[in-house]
């Protein structure tokens, strides 16, 4: 195991996914981790040219956390998110935490007040699981309870998922 070797495998990985940089080091780490245990070796020796690996890839910017902090916000919105299940997903994904918050502030700001994202989502949400108004108008009673639990456990305020699961079918499709 080499650098370019290492170089290689990162930028065939970059090539296919976006990535954070913790992304990249954990991937480095499995392949490096996988090679050693198939030759024998340790795998401690290779950490450092990991590193490297990662930060030259940062410094040549294949490697940008802000940019994919912001483009992961954005589908996960659209997927319906809420912003607590938005920030546990980023740093899931080796996102820092300052930057998650940074991030999701400039998603308040860039909006302003003409879009609330959280509604967007909660909507978003509802709308991908068939809650509330996107359900059969004969079961939206019956389980109005389940679904007010199913937008809990995706981590909106009761009050919000109040809002979208009691609201007019109508003006929701």
């Amino acid at each position: 195991m080499t650098a370019q070797w290492l170089e290689r495998a990162a930028l065939h990985y970059l090539e296919r996914y976006g990535a954070s940089s913790e992304m990249l080091r954990r991937t480095l780490r499995r392949r490096v981790d996988k090679r050693a245990r198939a030759r024998g070796e340790e795998a401690e020796p290779y950490l450092p040219l990991i590193e490297e690996t990662v930060a030259r890839a940062v410094r040549a910017g294949l490697v940008d956390d802000a940019r994919f902090a912001a483009a992961r916000l954005a589908t996960l919105r659209r997927r319906g998110t809420s912003t607590r299940g938005a920030g546990a997903k980023l740093a899931a994904k080796g996102i820092d935490r300052t930057l998650i918050a940074a991030t999701l502030a400039a998603e308040e700001e860039e909006a302003g007040e003409s879009r609330d994202h959280e509604l967007e989502a909660a909507r978003a949400y509802a709308r991908r699981r068939r809650l509330g108004p996107f359900r059969p108008a004969a079961d939206r009673a019956e389980r109005r309870a389940r679904d007010l639990a199913a937008m809990a456990r995706a981590g909106f305020s009761i009050g919000l998922a109040r809002d979208v699961i009691e609201a007019d079918p109508e003006s929701e499709s």
